[in-house]
């Protein structure tokens, strides 16, 4: 079953400025290496080799540069779009990448910003991947819910309903920047009405899915690490955990040169 991935590396960093005013916050360093390695290496360790990078223009020349040694030694495919308009929402990048996703079974969609270690960690997204007929998001715990787009369980444990943001949760099961979408359950995305702000919301369309019945999930638990790089606090806690973790097994984490 062919599986394709991609990767968002659009976005305005609002909350990394003034750092992101000069550079795309997806190069910026996570301890050692840029934080793009992080999210490129979960789709490479699960062993997809045809990737499309979503990024802003004038990023292309400097992702392209920063890619082509690791196309080389992993023999990747690299595809390169544009987000037209900044803050067009995470969904539509199943749009943009329509002509990408043509053809194959499912992809992986992962936001450049995530972060995700763990032992378990690849082979659980290969098995995935690898189950037929759903799509799948990915919960880890979180304390401030407010952060995140919350997924709320019923007593049988089957996902309910995801809110966005919510000022208050009786749930602390975030939604993560990483989805599994089977490609046949990604046909009526253009129906999907913008929301306010003017973005096709991820939440909105995991929602429509859910409603018939094509969205499950997987909760990642206490034995995966996962962080949401989008601020100072998580950018130096996870710098923090990866410079711990090699120094003390000596082995790098996401070290794909």
């Amino acid at each position: 079953m062919k599986t394709r991935g991609i990767i968002m590396l659009g976005g305005r960093g609002i909350r990394l400025k003034p750092m992101t005013e000069y550079i795309s916050k997806h190069l910026l360093p996570v301890y050692n290496k840029p934080m793009v390695y992080y999210s490129l290496s979960s789709l490479i360790y699960s062993n997809i080799r045809e990737i499309l990078i979503i990024c802003n223009k004038h990023d292309l020349n400097i992702y392209k540069k920063l890619l082509k040694p690791i196309a080389k030694k992993y023999k990747i495919k690299f595809s390169f779009e544009f987000q037209k308009k900044i803050g067009g929402g995470i969904a539509e990048s199943l749009l943009i990448g329509a002509k990408f996703i043509n053809g194959c079974k499912k992809v992986v969609l992962i936001l450049g910003d995530n972060f995700f270690y763990g032992r378990e960690f690849p082979r659980l997204l290969k098995k995935t991947i690898s189950k037929k007929n759903k799509s799948f998001v990915f919960l880890s715990p979180v304390k401030n819910v407010k952060n995140f787009g919350i997924a709320y369980l019923d007593k049988r444990k089957k996902l309910k309903k995801i809110i966005e943001k919510p000022s208050n949760s009786k749930s602390n099961l975030a939604v993560t920047g990483l989805y599994v979408y089977s490609t046949s359950h990604i046909n009526n995305l253009h129906k999907l009405k913008r929301s306010r702000r003017g973005e096709l919301e991820i939440t909105s369309f995991n929602n429509r899915l859910l409603k018939n019945d094509k969205l499950d999930y997987i909760n990642l638990g206490q034995g995966i690490t996962w962080f949401d790089l989008g601020s100072f606090n998580n950018l130096y806690q996870c710098s923090e955990f990866v410079k711990v973790v090699e120094n003390r097994q000596g082995k790098k984490i996401s070290g794909l040169l």
